[in-house]
């Protein structure tokens, strides 16, 4: 595999790097940090580690939330030069729920090249295994105000496609009540420590959240699956049908009657409610 084929213009990269499992960077991620004039990392001892692995020496520049705007000016001036800057995050994709996007933003307008070298994911990692649809909304890390994060969800419930976003284990807990709240009918993966040693995947029901136990550690990508289809439901019950109610509302209860008649047919309960009801009220 030659990856060399192709020599790197001038611009900014955005590279892709582990979420976990150093094996996952790829063969052209590592060539262009070893042809980068500047790396720019969220952490350099984080990002340190990877070039040490690799046996890259290059100058490193902490780029984070709180300095992106005091680096723009420098940056900008060494792209215009047509020098090669990298951009990482800790780990996966960067500007994705990670700093980068002012600077990408601030190349936008003054016509520098960006281009991205594409890898690890815990995003596409996650929905990948989920068996969920793969029509997603991703909502990156959940707001640390509840009223925030219920008016999210409310609005998602509109959208049929699964739901991903980055939580702590802590404040997953938090967040239980929330969740069962608008997505009680769905299903829900727990992806913990993604490609790390102590890596868990767990699947449940919304419902049954409550119950599920997990490390407190690390960190988590949950999935909700998309709203469950309805069943088949008919504006009218049929004759037999009828019947059949009529025969079990001497021996059984309405609930157990709405239950056992919906399974056999895929009939509306509130339907067979209703009828059941409307005999009651007739003896």
């Amino acid at each position: 595999m030659n990856v060399n084929n192709n020599k790197f213009k001038p611009g900014l990269y955005c590279v892709a790097t582990p979420i976990g499992n150093m094996g996952d960077i790829s063969f052209r991620a590592i060539k262009i940090l070893q042809e980068s004039d500047l790396i720019l990392c969220e952490d350099t001892r984080v990002t340190k580690k990877i070039l040490h692995k690799f046996e890259i020496k290059k100058h490193l520049i902490s780029n984070h939330k709180f300095n992106e705007n005091k680096n723009l000016e420098k940056v900008t001036e060494l792209l215009k030069n047509n020098k090669i800057v990298t951009l990482v995050s800790d780990a996966g994709t960067p500007a994705v729920s990670d700093p980068g996007r002012i600077l990408i933003k601030e190349c936008v307008k003054n016509r520098i090249n960006i281009f991205p070298i594409p890898g690890a994911s815990a995003v596409s990692s996650a929905i990948s295994i989920s068996g969920f649809s793969d029509n997603f909304y991703f909502c990156g890390f959940l707001s640390e105000k509840q009223n925030q994060v219920k008016k999210l969800f409310k609005n998602l419930l509109s959208i049929q496609c699964s739901i991903v976003f980055f939580i702590s284990p802590n404040k997953l807990v938090k967040r239980i009540d929330d969740i069962k709240e608008f997505f009680s009918d769905r299903d829900i993966l727990i992806c913990r420590e993604i490609t790390k040693f102590h890596e868990e995947y767990i699947r449940t029901s919304v419902k049954e959240l409550s119950n599920v136990n997990f490390s407190r550690k690390g960190e988590i990508t949950v999935v909700v699956s998309e709203a469950k289809k309805e069943k088949l439901s008919f504006k009218e019950l049929e004759e037999s049908d009828k019947k059949k109610i009529n025969k079990l509302i001497k021996k059984m209860s309405i609930k157990d009657i709405v239950k056992k008649v919906s399974e056999d047919r895929e009939i509306s309960k509130k339907l067979i409610y209703n009828y059941c009801l409307e005999i009651r009220n007739e003896n």
